[in-house]
């Protein structure tokens, strides 16, 4: 019999004392990682009209943070963003908070989040529109991830942006250079710059939080005394050289859009409540290592990248934001001289849960010539209990 696969819930379910103490949003996370795709969830009862063989699908959980229900939604949003893409070179942009940073994002997750989404659009767009650099109006997606290899806090942006854009007046294409998208130096010069104006901003108008270790941070001498140190450092900005075509990008969106903190197939084992998992050690070349920690330390770190409810982790900025996108891709096809492409469906939005649909009729995997037919529905009153067991005093 083939031995079932260790997954993330498996390494939750262990953990569940202390699950009160959790933020609601973390513990909703949970609670939906670990009854996916289990009888908690209910599910349906399929027969065989022809053999009367039988088979039993549970729901999935469809929250954004569970690594078993992203797949899908990833096909979903690549498949729609395929139609947007030009036949241009597409290059990958990274911008990363430097790690003092890190406590105060914890604490304040939608706001210097967003203030991160903001900082990097704003210097991607700012530099590409001065003559200096390319004198263009440039499109671009952007995903927030929060996690490291070894599931430590790492918030960074990871952009894939059009080499190339509309000229001011949008009469014409301005193509960039072979090889080369912006300077590195002057993205980060300009994002370190900018985040920190944001981020004061938001402390000026009371839009932060500081608690536990960061109490005394905003006093004016403290908080004046950390903007110097960072302004002190350099960011960390990375551009990548050009994709070697659509194939590449959409393969690279594919792999990026819905990523989770951590795949199931990174998990090795779970013995006397220590979990081991692979990672790779980008210090040294990418190298494949293992690290073996409490499952307790494991769910605390995956945990701490589940982002506030409605939160939209997938944003897309210049001629591919949503406010215009039909109409400025259709212009830049026009003066790239290529075909218009068919309009893909709109997708869902990316910032919370969409509902469980009932699986598509499929044929029997027994005899191969019959079909699998709905013959129950399962309800899921074992989550209902569970859930109800977690909010009682």
């Amino acid at each position: 019999m083939k031995r079932r696969r260790l997954e993330t819930a498996d390494v939750l379910r262990s953990c569940e004392t202390g699950l009160q103490a959790l933020p609601p949003q973390q513990r909703k996370a949970f609670r939906d990682i670990t009854a996916c795709r289990t009888a908690a969830l209910g599910g349906w009862v399929r027969r065989c009209g022809r053999c009367g063989h039988q088979q039993i699908s549970y729901r999935s959980c469809r929250n954004r943070h569970c690594p078993k229900c992203q797949a899908g939604r990833s096909a979903e949003w690549v498949q729609a963003r395929g139609a947007d893409l030009l036949p241009v070179p597409y290059y990958h942009v990274v911008f990363t908070l430097p790690e003092p940073l890190g406590p105060i994002a914890l604490q304040n997750q939608r706001a210097v989040y967003g203030i991160l989404f903001a900082a990097a659009s704003q210097t991607l767009r700012t530099i590409a529109a001065d003559e200096k650099h390319l004198g263009a109006r440039i499109g671009f997606a952007a995903v927030l991830h929060t996690w490291g290899q070894t599931l430590t806090h790492h918030p960074h942006i990871h952009c894939v942006v059009a080499g190339g854009g509309l000229s001011a007046d949008h009469s014409r294409w301005v193509r960039c250079r072979e090889d080369f998208f912006l300077p590195v130096q002057v993205l980060s010069r300009f994002f370190r710059r900018r985040f920190l104006e944001l981020l004061d901003q938001a402390r000026r108008k009371g839009e932060l939080v500081f608690a536990g270790k960061l109490q005394a941070l905003p006093q004016p001498a403290r908080w004046a005394k950390l903007l110097a140190r960072l302004r002190e450092i350099e960011w960390n900005v990375y551009c990548k050289p050009p994709f070697g075509g659509p194939g590449q990008v959409l393969k690279y969106l594919a792999r990026y859009t819905h990523r989770v903190a951590i795949s199931n197939s990174r998990l090795i084992s779970l013995k006397d409540g220590r979990v081991t998992f692979r990672y790779k050690d980008y210090r040294r070349g990418r190298l494949p290592r293992t690290m073996t920690l409490e499952a307790a330390e494991f769910t605390r770190r995956f945990l701490q990248h589940v982002l506030p409810k409605g939160f939209v982790r997938i944003r897309s900025f210049g001629f591919l934001a949503n406010c215009c996108r039909r109409e400025k891709l259709a212009l830049c096809r026009r003066l790239l001289g290529c075909e218009p492409q068919e309009q893909a469906p709109e997708r869902a939005p990316c910032g919370g849960e969409t509902p469980p649909q009932e699986p598509p009729s499929q044929p029997c995997p027994n005899c191969r010539l019959g079909t699998m037919l709905l013959s129950e529905t399962l309800a899921p009153e074992a989550f209902a209990l569970s859930e109800a067991r977690s909010r009682s005093p």
